[in-house]
């Protein structure tokens, strides 16, 4: 082979970065990123025993980066077609406030929130991850995907991320909201200093 040839894996790293160039004018406006949970902040399996859901298992580094989101003032939401007790705690451990349950229509569930919040649809972006996500998608500004999301929902979606639900796609998207808006570098600088006793 050449040595002038790229490797596919070198193409695709490259057309990532392009892309992700190319969104910074519409990440820059962003301020509320809403997740779906099953699949999402989740890899999608559901444990259900006698008593109802027994468990679910988070990732900490999309924990650290909600963590990171709402002190740099990006607002999340989670909007759900479940109920869970345990989202209420994951969800209260980092200090998310906003929260859709049980919700069988996103499109509207997501547009009454945004509206409440006074924001603009170009303010608003949504990750998910099946079929059910698909209206959402419509409400919002920009649409993200994990990796895994079905075939549909990434087709349909703004930017699929490098990693699928709940291993880490949702710091990747607020990463990337934050550098496109110029916050990234003095964050990680506030925990060189200090460290901030973040929940995880």
């Amino acid at each position: 082979m050449a040595k002038n040839k790229k490797t596919q894996e070198e193409l695709e790293t490259l057309e990532y970065i392009r892309h992700v160039k190319d969104l910074f004018p519409r990440l820059e406006r962003i301020r509320l990123l809403a997740l779906d949970v099953d699949g999402v902040l989740t890899d999608g399996t559901i444990n259900i025993g006698d008593d109802g859901e027994a468990f679910k298992s988070f990732n900490a580094k999309d924990g650290l980066g909600i963590s990171c989101a709402l002190r740099s003032g990006l607002q999340i939401a989670l909007i759900t077609g479940r109920k869970s007790p345990i989202v209420h705690r994951r969800a209260e451990e980092l200090g998310i406030t906003l929260m859709c349950e049980g919700v069988r229509d996103k499109y509207t569930a997501l547009t009454m929130l945004y509206r409440s919040l006074g924001l603009q649809q170009e303010e608003v972006a949504y990750m998910g991850d099946d079929l059910n996500d698909l209206p959402a998608f419509k409400a919002a500004g920009l649409a993200f995907a994990p990796d895994d999301g079905v075939g549909e929902v990434c087709g349909a979606a703004d930017h699929i991320t490098f990693y699928p639900g709940g291993k880490g796609a949702v710091r990747e998207i607020i990463e990337l909201i934050l550098r496109a808006q110029g916050k990234w570098n003095s964050l990680v600088d506030s925990y060189r200093q200090d460290g901030q006793g973040d929940q995880q």
